[in-house]
């Protein structure tokens, strides 16, 4: 990418306010323990998860990557799988919801419980429109004119940022995790999205090998989509994986209930 499309880039605004957001979620989920801690004591795993992940996003939104990104593709790619696949990885595993409902007095956290039974918490969190905004979201971005746009505009960019790990976090959170899904689709559904959401990720990669972004020399376009194929895939794998455990965990009481009926001398 040539520098000289980036002298009114969005960086430094991008930066701010990504630092100021963050800021603020690690000081929320910091006061929701402390507002929980007469309760049962919160896993120490689901805490680092938070922190991990904002430091994630915030590796990819300001310091030196976030200014690599500006000029190269490979640094732009290392950005991507930070802030819109692992981030909401680690962000969905420190069950900020749950956290939350600990956290306010039963009246409040009755009105959170609702919010998360509404119509449109159904809609947006089922993992087919979450995989949708997801994935056509980067096939946007990676084939038309929008990702100079990113680098042109200081808006477009904060826009665009906020998209891709809201994106993510969305699907994430649709396919696996801790917190309280009222509306959470079926092992079937959800296994059947993520396999598609993996197979459209990988061709656009390998489309981007192929057809990188005009300015983006070969080379630095290889790299990139190499890196976007194979770190993209390893978070896939850990979805995989998650989702296929949860599946295991739900399905065997089932099992042993089933089993304990086949066998009456059971207890």
């Amino acid at each position: 990418m040539h520098p000289h499309e980036h002298a009114a880039a969005g960086p430094p605004l991008l930066a701010v306010v990504a630092v100021l957001a963050l800021a603020a979620g690690a000081v929320a989920y910091a006061a929701a323990l402390r507002a929980s801690r007469a309760r049962s004591p919160w896993p120490v795993g689901r805490t680092l998860c938070w922190y991990a992940g904002l430091a994630c996003a915030g590796a990819a939104t300001a310091g030196p990557l976030a200014d690599a990104a500006r000029t190269g593709f490979t640094a732009h790619m290392a950005g991507h799988v930070l802030l819109g696949m692992l981030a909401p990885l680690l962000l969905v595993l420190a069950a900020p919801v749950t956290l939350l409902l600990r956290a306010l007095p039963p009246a409040r956290a009755r009105r959170v419980v609702a919010v998360l039974r509404s119509p449109v918490a159904r809609w947006g969190g089922h993992p087919v429109v979450a995989a949708v905004l997801d994935a056509g979201g980067l096939w946007v971005l990676y084939t038309t004119g929008l990702f100079h746009l990113v680098h042109a505009s200081a808006p477009v960019a904060l826009v665009v940022h906020a998209h891709v790990l809201l994106a993510g976090w969305l699907l994430t959170a649709s396919l696996v995790g801790p917190d309280p899904h009222p509306h959470r689709a079926s092992f079937r559904v959800r296994a059947t999205v993520l396999v598609a959401f993996v197979a459209a990720h990988s061709v656009l990669a390998k489309w981007l090998y192929a057809h990188p972004p005009a300015g983006v020399a070969a080379a630095d376009a290889r790299a990139g989509a190499q890196l976007m194929y194979y770190a993209g895939d390893a978070v896939d794998v850990a979805l995989m994986v998650l989702v296929a455990a949860g599946w295991y965990a739900a399905s065997r009481p089932r099992d042993a209930l089933a089993h304990g009926r086949a066998r009456p001398g059971v207890a």
